[in-house]
C-alpha cells in the first residue's frame, strides 16, 4: 500500500465511513416507530454534533495540517497552504449547496412538519416525490463528508471516533427527513427504508473515490491540504447544516447546550487519549 498506509488501516476507515452513513436509517427506522419525535432532544444531538465537529476542525485538524504542510514547505507558506485547503474545503461544500435545488437541499431551512406523522393522503404522489429528492440531495451531500471520514481514520483514531459520532447523529434527522415523507405516501415500510439506506451509501462511495483517486498520490502535504480541506467542510457544515435545523426544532437553550457539551466532550477526550 503506498507510504506505510496498510490494508488493515483502510478496511477500518471505510467500515467507519460506512458505520456513519448507514446512520441514516436510524433516522428511517424512527420515522416508522414514534409519532412525534422528540424535538428537543434533535436540537441537543444536533448542537452536539456541531460543537464537536467545529472544535475537532480548529483545535486538532488544522493544526495537524498545518503542521503536515509545513514539513514540506518553509516559512508561513505551511499557513497559508492550510488557509487555502480549509476554505476551498467550505468552497466545495458551498458549490455543492448552489447546484443542488433550495426545495431538496437539506442545508437549507424547511418546515418541521414532516417530522410530524400526521396523515396527508391527499399528498401522496408530491410527498413521494419530496421523499426521493430528498434522499438524492442528501447522497450528494453525504459524498465529500464520506470522504472526509475516510481521510480523518486514516489519521487516527482521536481524530476519527468524535467526527463518526457526529456525523452519525446528524444523519438521523436526515434519514427522518426521508423516510417520513416517502412512507407517508406509500405506506411501505421496507421502500421508506430502502431509500433512506441509498442516501446514507453515498458516503462510503466517497470514501472509495477518496481511496481510489488520493491514496496512489499520498504524501505528507497532500495528508495536509485534505485534512485543512475536510475541517473547512465539517465548521461549513456545523454552521449551514446543523445550528440552523437545531434552532429549526424551536429548542434554542438545548442547541446551545448540546454545542457547548460537544466541544467540552471532545476537549476532553483529546486531553485524555
Amino acid at each position: 500500500m503506498p507510504n506505510g498506509i496498510g490494508i488493515e488501516s483502510l478496511l477500518v476507515a471505510l467500515g467507519l465511513t460506512l458505520l456513519a452513513g448507514m446512520s441514516t436509517g436510524i433516522g428511517g427506522l424512527l420515522a416508522f416507530f414514534t409519532r412525534t419525535d422528540n424535538k428537543r432532544l434533535l436540537s441537543w444531538a444536533m448542537g452536539l454534533s456541531a460543537g464537536v465537529m467545529v472544535y475537532v476542525s480548529f483545535m486538532e485538524m488544522m493544526p495537524e495540517a498545518i503542521g503536515k504542510l509545513s514539513q514540506t514547505f518553509t516559512g508561513k507558506l505551511g499557513n497559508l497552504y492550510g488557509l487555502i485547503g480549509f476554505f476551498g474545503g467550505m468552497g466545495l461544500i458551498a458549490l455543492i449547496d448552489l447546484l443542488v435545488p433550495e426545495a431538496q437541499n437539506p442545508h437549507e431551512e424547511h418546515s418541521t412538519a414532516l417530522l410530524d406523522k400526521t396523515p396527508s393522503s391527499n399528498h401522496g404522489h408530491d410527498l413521494k416525490r419530496t421523499g426521493i429528492l430528498l434522499a438524492l440531495a442528501i447522497g450528494i451531500h453525504n459524498f465529500p463528508e464520506g470522504m472526509a471520514t475516510f481521510v480523518s481514520a486514516l489519521e487516527g483514531w482521536d481524530i476519527a471516533l468524535p467526527i463518526v459520532a457526529a456525523i452519525a447523529i446528524h444523519n438521523i434527522p436526515e434519514g427522518i427527513a426521508v423516510s417520513v415523507p416517502i412512507y407517508q405516501a406509500t405506506g411501505n415500510r421496507s421502500k421508506a427504508l430502502r431509500y433512506t439506506l441509498l442516501s446514507g451509501l453515498a458516503e462510503p462511495a466517497g470514501a472509495l473515490v477518496g481511496a481510489l483517486f488520493l491514496l496512489p498520490f499520498w504524501t505528507s502535504a497532500i495528508s495536509g491540504w485534505v485534512l485543512a480541506a475536510v475541517a473547512g467542510i465539517m465548521v461549513y457544515i456545523s454552521f449551514d447544516e446543523l445550528l440552523p435545523g437545531a434552532h429549526q426544532y424551536g429548542h434554542h437553550h438545548m442547541a446551545i447546550i448540546g454545542l457547548i457539551m460537544g466541544m467540552a466532550l471532545m476537549a476532553l477526550s483529546l486531553l485524555l487519549f
